[in-house]
């Protein structure tokens, strides 16, 4: 089980650059047997993969595979670069759905020191980021490249670099870049060079998002704006040293409340084989570890900021991801993509970071835009494997409840209650609340009366079970956040014998003579206990007398969307596979404890429990439906 960085073979490694190791024997890769392996895959990749990723002999001659390489030293401008006319850079900033794209080592398209040079492959992953930049589906925000922009370190293919990202700067992309240990040597210390003569913090002066850089020019950090929120990004070099630390310390405290994404070249690694193609991966969630770097940083930054949550990284290869919790008990998101390895070098792979904050989500994908560009039929056998890379440490999910997440630097301040007059919509043929009519803890009896506050006279009145506990139906001052009426009803029964309360319309109620041949909605707030209930059910009655039932719900995830369906009012009834879906039924965040509040609506819901365990609270209710029976029996 190896892990292979792009030190084994660098024509600039120094004493200061920390070894590569195989993570399983703890070999020394630059020593011995190791060493001939790394020499090995290297070789290969000179042979095959860069030959075509570099100049051919003979402009024009087919390189491996069938792709035409050649000799990109034509000085073309950005805007005149292969590929066509290119779009506008039109992100929207406020859009809860958003990409952060990722270029991980880029080294082998740029080896001016050999004549070896192509730009197209990066040049194609940067219009795409432009192109899908307005895309709702992408609405792609910045762009982060992860470091070893080129093999050699030379002036020449900083050159050539140089004329590759004016293609961003000339549409003005947001984006960062961070030197790898292909592109320097020793630390941040190291002074002036050709990759901080053409990346330093010069290349920024007219950038929106770049906030600042450290005396030394190698650390930067960056500010763009995404789901209406601003977030900070640090791009940090990859021997960055204490005094580095000390001003990305500082920048977080200045922003207190950003939260923070860190990059650097190498972070974590992946402790396991890339002899075996597809790669092995073990858990796939859980397939990353530091090396001495990496824990330097989680030491001197990551682990006493809160406010990062998301480390990504590159050097290393496979890909793989593993989440630590930090000194404040939260999650942080660790995360290495590199593939170099691969036909073309990687050829400028794209990863994209799908952020989603209504679904509290980061998908995942890993695409190759260049290889996409090109006609399916022209594409020889590695370069289709290449297009998209799915496999499970390329393609995956990452589940982040951004409100909770975020809470200890971004206190999410109370919503106070709305008058009921507010509420009232027009069509709405009946509205309950249960603010201002009972202390908490205190019980309702039966017969109570909640009056309908949309003056529909659809008053509900409280049927308690014969034998009941006079606490099985008591008003309570818990609400959720966004809830309009701050308070609710807190339903406690069960069976064997059947005991509780419920709440019922009364038999004439104008409500009960609605047909809604056009639909209805029904909209409630609901909380169900997770920890020690495990025969917790949910439903809404349906014409004509069904009740759809969810099955338990999970502390771990969000509860099945495909709801099951008994032909019998009775929660005891044996339930039916159906493929009937509540779809506007969605918890407001992912259980952590053990109640959760849920926001419901589309139907009418009902609870019950099987074991005489506490049942659900509800809370105000708004109807354009059936009559109701809100019950815990």
């Amino acid at each position: 089980m190896s892990t292979y960085d792009d030190a084994d073979t660098s024509a600039n490694e120094t004493s200061a650059a920390p070894t590569g190791h195989d993570l399983r024997k703890g070999h020394d890769l630059r020593k011995g047997h190791d060493r001939g392996k790394g020499h090995d895959r290297r070789g290969f990749l000179r042979g095959a993969a860069l030959a075509a990723a570099g100049t051919a002999a003979v402009v024009g001659e087919t390189a491996v595979g069938g792709v035409p390489a050649f000799a990109d030293v034509s000085g073309r401008s950005a805007s005149s670069a292969g590929g066509g006319k290119i779009g506008k850079w039109t992100p929207d900033p406020v859009a809860q759905q958003f990409t952060l794209a990722v270029m991980p080592d880029t080294q082998f398209l740029y080896w001016g020191s050999q004549d070896s040079v192509n730009r197209q492959p990066q040049e194609e992953s940067f219009r795409y980021i432009i192109d899908n930049s307005g895309d709702p589906d992408n609405n792609i925000v910045f762009m982060a490249h992860l470091g070893d922009l080129t093999e050699d370190a030379d002036a020449s293919s900083f050159a050539e670099i140089d004329k590759a990202f004016a293609i961003l700067d000339s549409h003005g992309v947001a984006y960062s870049v961070l030197a790898g240990n292909h592109d320097v040597t020793g630390d941040d210390t190291r002074g002036d060079t050709p990759y901080l003569q053409t990346m330093g913090p010069q290349r920024f002066q007219h950038s929106r998002t770049f906030v600042g850089a450290d005396s030394s020019g190698y650390n930067t950090a960056h500010v763009f704006q995404a789901a209406g929120r601003s977030w900070l990004l640090l791009a940090l070099d990859w021997r960055t040293t204490d005094a580095g630390y000390a001003w990305a310390n500082k920048i977080i405290k200045s922003y207190p409340k950003l939260p923070v994404i860190v990059t650097s070249h190498d972070i974590v690694a992946s402790p396991y084989d890339d002899n075996v193609y597809p790669y092995e991966s073990g858990d796939p969630e859980d397939n990353a570890i530091f090396q001495d770097n990496g824990q330097a940083m989680w030491d001197k930054l990551i682990n006493d900021n809160d406010q990062v949550f998301l480390t990504l990284s590159g050097h290393y290869w496979p890909p793989g991801r593993t989440t630590k919790k930090n000194a404040a008990g939260n999650d942080v998101h660790l995360h290495i993509t590199n593939y170099q390895n691969r036909y073309f070098g990687g050829g400028a792979m794209l990863r994209l970071y799908h952020f989603d904050l209504d679904r509290t989500m980061i998908d995942v994908e890993t695409i190759n835009p260049w290889i996409l560009a090109q006609e399916p039929g022209s594409r020889n056998e590695l370069a289709g494997e290449l297009s998209r890379v799915t496999g499970p440490v390329d393609d995956f999910s990452v589940a982040i409840d951004f409100e909770q997440r975020f809470s200890s630097f971004i206190p999410v301040p109370a919503r106070p209650a709305r008058p009921a007059g507010k509420e009232l919509v027009p069509g709405t043929l009946a509205y309950w609340r249960f603010d201002g009519q009972g202390a908490s803890g205190t019980s309702l009896s039966a017969g109570q009366t909640i009056k309908d506050l949309s003056g529909k006279r659809n008053d509900l009145t409280v049927v308690t079970v014969p034998g009941t506990a006079s606490d099985a139906l008591t008003w309570s001052d818990d609400h959720h956040p966004d809830q309009p009426g701050h308070a609710s009803l807190k339903f406690v029964g069960g069976r064997n014998p059947v005991h509780g309360s419920y709440l019922t319309t009364a038999d004439k109620a104008p409500l009960n003579a609605a047909t809604f041949k056009a639909g209805y909605t029904f909209e409630t707030f609901v909380m169900i206990p997770l920890a020690g209930t495990p025969a917790i059910t949910a439903g809404r009655r349906s014409s004509p007398g069904g009740v759809l039932r969810r099955p338990p719900v999970s502390t771990a995830r969000t509860p099945i969307r495909t709801s099951r369906w008994s032909s019998s009012r009775s929660p005891t009834t044996a339930a039916n596979r159906s493929g009937t879906t509540i779809r506007s039924t969605t918890p407001i965040r992912r259980p952590t404890g053990a109640t959760a509040w849920w926001r419901s609506g589309g139907g009418i819901w009902r609870w019950s429990t099987t074991d005489g365990t506490p049942g659900c609270t509800s809370t105000g209710l708004r109807s354009s439906t059936t009559p109701v029976d809100c019950r815990s029996a």
